[in-house]
């Protein structure tokens, strides 16, 4: 009888990373993503070195759950995105399906219809990614 070989896992945190390079390299302004489990662990980064990444990860799942607690019960919708405009630019916490979020750090000049319109896809494609089968049946 023979053996069946164990599946092969395919982690997707290559696929996430190259999405976030290609984010980055469509808007100038961004200085900063990352993209995190809901319950704060790190999938994948592309920061600057002054932002602790998995601290980052923390924080984002943090607000992420509080956006998803405003959201329902200010209207019992479901959470889309969380723009922050601070001092020196913006952070966005976009969705990335129900269980990620993608991070995007931004310049205080960042076209915020730009940045939207080029992040949005860029989270369902993320999402994708992290929803994609795993496991690589072969024998």
């Amino acid at each position: 009888m023979a053996k069946r070989a164990a599946p092969a896992v395919r982690l997707p945190e290559a696929e996430v990373t190259a999405e976030l390079r290609t984010l980055r390299a469509r808007i100038p302004q961004l200085t900063g993503t990352l993209v995190a489990s809901a319950d704060g662990l790190l999938i994948a980064q592309d920061l600057p070195e002054s932002v602790e990444p998995s601290g980052m990860a923390a924080v984002t799942a943090t607000g992420l759950s509080l956006a998803h607690r405003i959201a329902q019960t200010a209207h019992g919708g479901a959470f889309h995105e969380v723009v922050i405009r601070g001092v020196d630019g913006y952070v966005v916490i976009y969705a990335a399906g129900p269980t990620a979020s993608l991070t995007v750090l931004a310049g205080p000049a960042v076209n915020v219809g730009r940045l939207h319109l080029e992040s949005r896809p860029a989270a369902r494609a993320i999402a994708a990614h992290l929803a994609g089968p795993r496991t690589d049946h072969r024998t």
